[in-house]
């Protein structure tokens, strides 16, 4: 990734005080993201298509599609299967967590969120991301190497 690219996040909340929230953490942040926000289960399948986010930040609790359902059928589509979903979710029972990584999600966040641990997880999951994406384009890379001998 160039340093010029931005990392893009998606907030996937159907409740405007926690996108509010959300996006004030981010914004006064050192991280330098692009933020896109969609409103319910059917929207953040549409803006998952658009706006290619990098990360996504997908509340359990909407309406349409729930957060399990996106996260299911969005780690189920090759197209959409890379993109880092964090859970933010206000359910805290085992089995929710346990739901939660059935349907594929990369970490998961307990609401009331607290800025801290909000802002190192999305860190830690932008750069994992791209490690991962720079890792992919080396092995493309050393296939057509061999490929060419």
């Amino acid at each position: 990734m160039s340093d010029t690219t931005r990392d893009r996040v998606l907030i996937a909340d159907d409740n405007e005080a926690n996108v509010e929230l959300l996006e004030a953490y981010l914004a006064d942040s050192e991280l330098d993201v692009e933020i896109a926000v969609a409103v319910d289960g059917q929207d953040t399948m549409e803006k998952a298509a658009s706006f290619k986010p990098h990360l996504i930040l997908l509340d359990v609790m909407m309406p349409k599609l729930s957060g399990f359902e996106v996260c299911q059928k969005l780690k189920g589509d090759p197209a959409t299967s890379g993109i880092m979903i964090l859970m933010v979710t206000a359910l805290n029972e085992h089995g929710d967590m346990e739901r939660a990584v059935d349907a594929g999600t990369d970490d998961f966040l307990s609401k009331p969120v607290d800025k801290v641990s909000l802002v190192k997880r999305v860190e830690q999951m932008l750069k994992l991301r791209n490690v991962t994406d720079e890792l992919e384009r080396l092995r493309r890379y050393i296939e057509q190497m061999e490929a060419e001998r």
